[in-house]
């Protein structure tokens, strides 16, 4: 069944390797490329590249490979659908999240949940690049990123909230008793921030260059808890977005400061792919993203 042979492609996508993508999909190495060899016959012509292993998919390979994750979405989407004709909203909710919105995504399933309680819900802390990739594999129903900095591809956009940019810093630190602070001024103190491969990172980069040389953190995590763990020694500060940085606001010993000249603001939204019909589960999620904006 053509059905199983697309599922197979959109596994070898998230894998990227031919023994992950079967074990991922429930059966023996052999089984899955005879299932990919198959397609490939069925379409006439090759959409892997491979030697001994994996090396990428063929320009008509990356062709079906979108025809498959629209074919396999829309098929689940209609399975979930008569499903909740029958049963009412039910289910397991899956968002991934860049690190600097998890404090907001509460709010989206918290209101969600008041809705659907037999919901269930798994956020994943990822980078925006895995976000993407996540619901275009059929891994998540949503994503939550940046919209405005980078390319969120061919997703449906629901805005959340403006991302603006504070310093995080013991009161007793370097600029701790500060009003506000400028990009100058914070790039002449220690800093931990989050890895380059966040997005996130990459903004802040850009912003604190245009202050002079780049800046060098002394520490780097993924992790905005270990960032705030060691901001709390008083040896560093960190940067975090305005909703961030107050989550950790009970620690009295802690200040939030603006950072102004200039004052820099990016967009934060909902991904869901760009169907004319998502699968209820997802549709609800779209519906508490635009009423609680």
């Amino acid at each position: 069944m053509i059905y199983g042979k697309l599922e197979y492609l959109i596994a070898l996508a998230r894998e990227r390797n031919f023994t992950r993508a079967a074990e991922s999909c429930g059966v023996t190495q052999p089984t899955f490329s005879a299932g990919i060899r198959a397609l490939e016959d069925e379409m006439g012509m090759p959409l892997v590249l491979r030697s001994s292993r994996f090396i990428d998919f063929t320009p008509e390979g990356e062709r079906v490979l979108d025809w498959a994750r629209r074919i396999v979405g829309d098929i689940q989407a209609m399975r979930a659908d008569v499903t909740t004709l029958r049963r009412g909203l039910t289910g397991h909710l899956r968002i991934a999240t860049i690190p600097t919105a998890l404090a907001v995504v509460s709010t989206l399933t918290t209101h969600y949940r008041a809705r659907h309680p037999a919901v269930r819900f798994t956020i994943l802390s990822c980078t925006s690049k895995e976000v993407i990739q996540g619901i275009e594999n059929l891994e998540v129903e949503a994503g939550v990123t940046y919209l405005d900095n980078e390319p969120t591809g061919h997703m449906r956009r629901i805005p959340l909230y403006d991302e603006r940019y504070r310093l995080l810093t013991e009161a007793e630190a370097p600029l701790g008793d500060r009003a506000q602070v400028t990009w100058a001024e914070v790039a002449q103190i220690p800093l931990c921030l989050l890895t380059p491969d966040m997005q996130n990172r990459r903004i802040l980069d850009s912003l604190l260059s245009r202050a002079g040389p780049l800046v060098q953190p002394t520490l780097e995590s993924n992790s905005i808890v270990a960032l705030a763990s060691h901001v709390q020694t008083g040896a560093w500060a960190s940067i975090l977005p305005e909703k961030t940085a107050a989550m950790f606001a009970f620690d009295v010993s802690l200040r939030s400061i603006p950072i102004v000249e200039p004052e820099a603001v990016h967009s934060v939204g909902l991904l869901v792919p760009n169907r004319d019909l998502l699968p209820p589960i997802t549709a609800a999620l779209v519906l508490v993203a635009q009423q609680t904006h």
